[in-house]
C-alpha cells in the first residue's frame, strides 16, 4: 500500500537540499568576494591594511617567517639597483630603477609594519598622551611624502623611522620624524639633483644648488649621507689674537663657485658684482676696522648719522649685555667688535656671492647659516641683543617684516635690545615702515632718520635702539 506521506516527505526534502545548496553557493560567493578582496590590488598598494588583516585572522606563527621572507626582497631588490647603478646603461635602464625603488619602498613599508608591537601596558606615555602623530594616521599612499620623489634617499630620509623595541624615546616621541619644507616639493627636479649621490662618497661641489634651494624656501634642507667637500690644502686657521683683523689663509677656502679666487681679489673688488650687499666687506683695514668704533657718514646739514657706537649703545644697559644675535649681511667685524667688550654675538649669514660664512669662522666666531625664510633656532626670550644692518632693507615685504620682527621679539628677552642698524628705503615708504616697527610698542632709546647721500635723494636711513618691554602675563 502506497504511503501517503512520500511525496510531501520528498517535497520536504527537496526544499531542504534546495535550500542548503542556496546557502552553499551564497558562501562560496562570499569566500570568493572575501579572497578577492584580499589579494586585490588596494590591499598590495596598502601594506598597513594587508599587516592589519593577517594580524586580525591570528596569523601570528607566519609573521616571523613573513618577516623574514620580506627582508629577503629588501636585500635582493637593493643588491640589484646597486648592480644597475654601477652599470653603464641606458634610459631604460634608469626607469628600471626607479621601478626598483618604487617597489622597494612598498616593501618596506610592509616591514616596517611587522616589526613586535609593544605589549600593552607595559609602556605609556607619564602624560597619558596617546595623540597619534599626523604622519602616522592612515592616508592614501600616494599622498604621503615619500611616494612623491624618486630619488631613493629623499625617499628614505623622509620616511618615519620608528623607534627601536616599540617604545617611547626620551622626547616623548614613538619615532622620528623627520621634514622638509612645503617649497621643496615644488623645487622637486632641484631636490633630487641635490638627494642623488653616492652614500658614503664624497658629496658634490654643490652647495650652491642647496643655497638656491634655501632662498626659495626648501628649507630646512634633508641631511645627506655623504662627506662635505673640504679644501685640498687646509692650513690651521690663524691664532685668535690675530685672526680678527688679518685676512685668512686662501687655502682655507673652496673658491670654486666664486668669481674672486682668493681673499685679496675680494678687497680689492670694485666691481661690486656678485656681492654688492657688502662690497667692502673683506677690507678689514680701511673700511672694517672703524665700524661702530668711531663716528663716519654725518650729515652735513643736521650733524646726525645713522651710525650708533658701541660703547653709546651698551651705556643704555651697563653690565646686561652679554649673548646676541647679527642678523646681517658681513663678515662678522659686529660679533669681533663686541668680543672685545666681553659680549659673544652669533652671525648669521649666507653666501651671497662671497664665503662670508667661511671667513667669519676663520676671524675665530660663530657663523649661522640660514636665510630670512627660517624660524630662528633660539629658544623664547634668551638673548639680550639682536642687531641687524644691510640685510632688512626696502625690499623685504611688510608682512615677512612683520613675521621676522615677531619672531626677534620671540627670542629677545624682557629688557633686551634691538638695534636696527641703517635700515634704507624710499623716502614713500618710510612711514609704512616705521609704523611695523611701532607696532612693537618698544621703549625707545635712539630713533634717527638721515638722508641716504648717494641716491639723489630718493632713500632715507632709519635707525633705532629699542627696549622690549617686560610684557607680564595677566
Amino acid at each position: 500500500m502506497r504511503n501517503h506521506n512520500f511525496f510531501p516527505k520528498f517535497g520536504v526534502w527537496r526544499g531542504m537540499h534546495g535550500f542548503l545548496f542556496l546557502l552553499g553557493i551564497l558562501a562560496l560567493l562570499l569566500s570568493v568576494t572575501t579572497l578577492s578582496k584580499f589579494y586585490s590590488r588596494t590591499y598590495l598598494l596598502h601594506p598597513e591594511t594587508f599587516c592589519n588583516y593577517m594580524n586580525h585572522d591570528g596569523l601570528g606563527g607566519n609573521a616571523n617567517e613573513m618577516r623574514k621572507t620580506v627582508d629577503t626582497i629588501v636585500w635582493k631588490i637593493q643588491e640589484e639597483m646597486n648592480e644597475i647603478k654601477e652599470s653603464n646603461a641606458e634610459l631604460s635602464v634608469l626607469r628600471y630603477s626607479a621601478f626598483l625603488a618604487d617597489i622597494l619602498g612598498l616593501v618596506e613599508s610592509v616591514q616596517e609594519h611587522l616589526q613586535p608591537m609593544p605589549i600593552e601596558g607595559t609602556h605609556q606615555q607619564e602624560s597619558g598622551d596617546s595623540e597619534v602623530h599626523p604622519l602616522m594616521r592612515p592616508t592614501d599612499k600616494s599622498e604621503e611624502p615619500e611616494n612623491y620623489f624618486l630619488v631613493e634617499e629623499i625617499r628614505k630620509y623622509v620616511k618615519i623611522k620608528p623607534n627601536r623595541l616599540g617604545k617611547q624615546n626620551f622626547m616623548g616621541a614613538n619615532g622620528t620624524f623627520t621634514s622638509i619644507g612645503h617649497a621643496c616639493f615644488s623645487m622637486k627636479k632641484e631636490l633630487e639633483e641635490y638627494m642623488d649621490y653616492d652614500v658614503g662618497d664624497i658629496c658634490k661641489d654643490d652647495w650652491k644648488l642647496a643655497q638656491r634651494l634655501m632662498v626659495h624656501g626648501c628649507d630646512p634642507l634633508p641631511r645627506r649621507r655623504c662627506f662635505a667637500r673640504a679644501p685640498q690644502l687646509y692650513s690651521k686657521p690663524l691664532p685668535i689674537d690675530e685672526s680678527m683683523w688679518k685676512l685668512p689663509d686662501n687655502r682655507n677656502v673652496r673658491w670654486s663657485q666664486y668669481r674672486c679666487k682668493n681673499f685679496n681679489c675680494l678687497v680689492s673688488n670694485t666691481t661690486r658684482k656678485g656681492f654688492f650687499k657688502c662690497a667692502d666687506c673683506f677690507n678689514l683695514v680701511d673700511h672694517e676696522m672703524p665700524r661702530w668704533i668711531k663716528p663716519v657718514n654725518l650729515d652735513p646739514n643736521s650733524n646726525l648719522t645713522a651710525d650708533f657706537l658701541i660703547p653709546e649703545v651698551l651705556d643704555i644697559k651697563p653690565g646686561e649685555i652679554r649673548i646676541g644675535f647679527d642678523f646681517s649681511v658681513g663678515t662678522g667685524t659686529f660679533a669681533a667688535r663686541m668680543r672685545e667688550f666681553n659680549i659673544t654675538i652669533v652671525s648669521a649669514s649666507i653666501n651671497l656671492g662671497a664665503p662670508f660664512n667661511e671667513m667669519i669662522a676663520l676671524r675665530g666666531l660663530i657663523p649661522l647659516y640660514l636665510t630670512v625664510n627660517q624660524r630662528l633656532p633660539f629658544f623664547d626670550n634668551t638673548l639680550d641683543l639682536i642687531h641687524t644692518t644691510r640685510f632688512l632693507d626696502g625690499w623685504i615685504d611688510f608682512v615677512l617684516l612683520d613675521f621676522i620682527l615677531y619672531d626677534w621679539d620671540r627670542i629677545l628677552r624682557p629688557g633686551g635690545l634691538l638695534w636696527i642698524d641703517s635700515f634704507f628705503c624710499l623716502k614713500e615708504d618710510l612711514n609704512d615702515y616705521l609704523n611695523i616697527f611701532k607696532r612693537l610698542r618698544y621703549k625707545k632709546h635712539r630713533w634717527v632718520v638721515v638722508p641716504k647721500l648717494d641716491k639723489d635723494d630718493r632713500e632715507v636711513f632709519f635707525s633705532a635702539i629699542l627696549e622690549k618691554p617686560p610684557r607680564p602675563f595677566r
